[in-house]
């Protein structure tokens, strides 16, 4: 077995040996598909209350990733966790001391938790969708009309992506309390704030999750600046940027 081998399964073991990972993956899919099958029903149940613009607008695609604003901060803990669990128990140094390479030790560890978001993202995605159409009912669509597996693969790609950056801001925090006090709230309010005050939205449009969860929408609302595929490569750029902060930090300090 060659070395890299042996790092992969490292991580591998590392991430899957620990509680807290599994349950936030778990809960990334259950929060994500409850709300949004519980507000795809509101939905459905309140359609002929809506006013004759929204019901022109109404994206069916979108409302069913609703739940996904809450689910994703179950996918940045799981990213939060992944990293800051070594040096909350100091087995970063043991981990440095096996693999002395530092850029091979974040590669493997990036590797193995960004298949893992991925798979998971990709589940929610597609089950969130499913369950929600069907909530709708009669105001459903389906994955073939224009757009709508676009926004479905790229519902999952977005989850994938916020947990990698969220890794990425970690591992320049190197503090499991000071990343969730950073990250939680940015995601949760101050992200959601700029981005729908007249005063600081143009600066919110281009923030890593606003950006990124432009590929969910199907229905052009016209509010937004740049397409979906636009959204995700801002997004990208922000989780490159993690993540070459991450490689700096890791090998330039000390555990």
């Amino acid at each position: 077995m060659s070395h890299a081998t042996q790092v992969l399964n490292s991580e591998w073991t590392k991430i899957r040996t620990v509680r807290s990972t599994g349950w936030t993956l778990a809960s990334v899919l259950v929060v994500t598909v409850g709300f949004g099958m519980l507000i795809s029903a509101l939905i459905r149940h309140g359609f002929d209350d809506l006013s004759r613009e929204e019901r022109l607008t109404f994206d069916p695609t979108l409302t069913s990733f609703a739940g996904l604003t809450i689910g994703q901060l179950a996918m940045i803990a799981f990213g939060i966790l992944v990293v800051s669990n070594e040096y909350s128990t100091g087995m970063i140094r043991a981990s440095l001391s096996a693999v002395p390479i530092r850029g091979q030790l974040l590669t493997a560890k990036v590797a193995v938790a960004t298949a893992l978001a991925l798979a998971v993202g990709m589940v929610t995605s597609f089950a969130t969708f499913l369950l929600g159409q069907a909530m709708l009912g009669e105001h459903r669509t389906d994955l073939g009309a224009p757009g709508v597996l676009r926004a479905v693969l790229g519902a999952g790609l977005y989850l994938g992506l916020i947990a990698l950056f969220a890794m990425g801001v970690t591992w320049m925090l190197r503090s499991p309390l000071l990343s969730f006090g950073v990250q939680i709230p940015f995601f949760f309010m101050i992200s959601s704030i700029l981005a729908n005050v007249p005063a600081t939205e143009r600066i919110g449009d281009y923030l890593p999750d606003q950006a990124g969860s432009r590929v969910l929408a199907v229905v052009d609302s016209g509010d937004w600046p740049y397409g979906p595929w636009t959204g995700l490569l801002i997004m990208l750029a922000w989780v490159a940027a993690a993540l070459l902060g991450a490689w700096y930090v890791l090998r330039h300090r000390d555990a």
